[in-house]
């Protein structure tokens, strides 16, 4: 077959394709002229390729940290350029990529009310400095998709009954029953705004600056495909879908996780593929884990999901001293198919989410959370339910500060080693780690910018000038750089061991609630490690005949070195410590 007629039977598919998704979703609509359309704006028509299912787009040594594009500053530079070059000279070696978050203009919420979603910040830099790094890293954007800022364009126009905009956001009636919606935040569904035709009354999920998009109307489905292009034609390879749960509204539901919802995952998926085979798309969807993991699909829709139920669950244990309830979690976790994979993190630029721990801590032991966090100089931000009551919605703290100490104990000697024992965990588990670059520094508490921007996140976005933070990291009794190296010298350890990749097997051990512990296996079983971790603040000791080490094999610690010849003698591991006991 020549290239031609290749080419043309991979257009003819992918339009078919496109068809079965747009029937779900628009089912009146002229759906072949609607492919055609989503075609046209990912340039498809010259660019289609035809990816492989089922196929992993990554290893063992694919780490990403999380990072605003201002985190490191320094006089007169644009803040990319700097943080490009702080990643490359410090952690070149140790990240595969980079999650940018948002760059773009913006009204609110550090980013996430979008004004152009075409642009660069000019405070931040340009496109060119994006595809710099993307050259260097794997590059994570954010696809703000749920909705955008009131005063962007499309809300320009939408109140002055032109487009684009005036058919693009979701209108209710305010006498209506919306009670049943579910809500992440206490602020009113709804915001009053007067427009050429009247008063009107606007979806509102997060904020009133933040505008929820009209996803019924295709023509809003059609302007994130030209998004979408460009963030790949500016060398993005991962999309994170924000806010995703959130997309389709549906009078009489909770208008969350609906089925058109999936619909719409799937369809983008099916273009970010076609234009490029090794494009990745990861769903950020702050819920309950069932609904979470649902994002899956049959390996049809993302193709990572964020593992929001980690966080607070290995807080949890860590300030308690008790596994219990991170052991169920894992043992539920159903392996991810080939071709999909868990994104796994314990911080980010949001708090640590509460949600995701539904139905596995009761109240009171989330109650008991919170008090601890408060102690150590966290906050807590809520959500509305329908009852109209408020419940707490996620904690707001930096990481290396929610180590300080134990629930029982307080603050205790123990805060950097039960930090780096958090990291040897969630670097051991299945799937692909991310590490927020404020873990990397072990940054602290920022109550100066909550008091200065007022909002409970900005105690975990710190921005750090660049010499100051180059001093810290040379000084090797600050706790910055000794975080900074043990955390680079478990990632390299990692990066070389078949038994890591994120979808080798694992399983769960049975080791008493004080020692949290798993076992990997190689996808070709040349390798296993078996991560046994001390989550407690006292020693804790078991026998090696317990975990079932194989006789034949030489086994031996890939942290510490050290070798274990005598498989009936005891291990004692002292406070927070891990061990990753390797037969390679």
């Amino acid at each position: 077959m020549n290239s031609k007629a290749g080419h043309s039977t991979e257009l003819s598919s992918l339009t078919h394709r496109l068809q079965e998704h747009l029937q779900h979703l628009y089912p009146n609509a002229d759906t072949a002229d609607l492919a055609w359309q989503l075609i046209q704006a990912m340039d498809l028509e010259n660019h289609c390729q035809t990816p492989e299912q089922h196929t992993n787009h990554w290893d063992q040594k694919d780490i990403f940290t999380i990072t605003y594009a201002d985190s490191v500053l320094r006089e007169n530079e644009k803040p990319l350029m700097t943080l490009h070059h702080f990643l490359k000279q410090e952690l070149g070696e140790t990240l595969s990529g980079v999650h940018l978050l948002p760059f773009f203009p913006y009204s609110s919420d550090d980013g996430f009310s979008v004004i152009d979603y075409s642009s660069v910040n000019e405070g931040l830099g340009d496109w060119e400095a994006i595809s710099a790094i993307a050259q260097d890293f794997d590059l994570m954007a954010d696809l703000v998709i749920n909705h955008c800022s009131a005063r962007g364009l499309w809300f320009e126009n939408y109140k002055k009954g032109i487009e684009p905009g005036a058919s693009y956001f979701v209108e209710a009636d305010p006498s209506l029953d919306h009670s049943d919606v579910v809500r992440p935040r206490t602020s009113p569904l709804l915001r009053e705004v007067e427009t050429v035709n009247g008063t009107r009354f606007v979806w509102c999920t997060f904020s009133h600056d933040q505008v929820d998009l009209n996803f019924k109307n295709p023509d809003v489905l059609i302007e994130f495909a030209r998004i979408i292009h460009l963030y790949l034609t500016k060398g993005v390879r991962v999309f994170r879908l924000d806010a995703v749960a959130f997309l389709w509204k549906e009078a009489g539901t909770n208008c969350l996780n609906l089925p058109e919802t999936h619909e719409a995952v799937r369809l983008i998926r099916t273009l970010v593929e076609h234009y490029d085979p090794t494009a990745i798309i990861i769903t950020e969807t702050n819920i309950p884990n069932r609904e979470n993991l649902s994002y899956f699909g049959n390996a049809n829709e993302a193709h990572a999901v964020y593992n929001f139920s980690l966080p607070p669950l290995l807080l949890n244990t860590l300030l308690t001293g008790d596994c219990h309830y991170l052991q169920l979690w894992l043992m539920s976790m159903p392996p991810a198919q080939m071709g999909t994979t868990y994104f796994n993190f314990i911080a980010s630029h949001d708090g640590i989410g509460l949600r995701p721990v539904e139905g596995i801590l009761s109240d009171q032991e989330v109650t008991d959370l919170i008090e601890s966090m408060q102690h150590f100089g966290g906050n807590v931000s809520w959500r509305a339910l329908e009852n109209g009551e408020n419940k707490p919605y996620e904690i707001n703290i930096s990481l290396f500060d929610a180590m300080k100490g134990t629930r029982e104990n307080g603050p205790d000697q123990w805060q950097l080693p039960r930090f780096l024992c958090a990291h040897a965990i969630m670097l051991a588990l299945e799937g692909i780690p991310a590490i927020y670059i404020h873990s990397f520094l072990a940054t602290e508490n920022d109550h100066e910018r909550v008091e200065r921007l007022g909002h409970n996140r900005a105690i975990n976005r710190h921005q750090w000038q660049v010499d100051e933070l180059r001093k810290r990291l040379l000084d090797k009794n600050s706790h910055h750089a000794r975080v900074f190296e043990s955390l680079k010298k478990l990632i390299d350890i990692r990066k070389k061991q078949t038994a890591f990749h994120p979808n080798a097997m694992q399983f769960t051990l049975h080791l008493g609630t004080k020692i949290f512990a798993f076992w990997r296996q190689s996808i070709n079983r040349d390798q296993s490690i078996f991560a046994l971790n001390n989550i407690s603040d006292s020693p804790q000791t078991i026998l090696l005949a317990d975990i079932n080490l194989n006789e034949t094999d030489d086994w031996h610690d890939l942290i510490s070195g050290d070798n274990y010849t005598d498989l009936q003698a005891t291990l004692t591991l002292s406070p927070y410590q891990s061990v990753w006991i390797s037969n390679q």
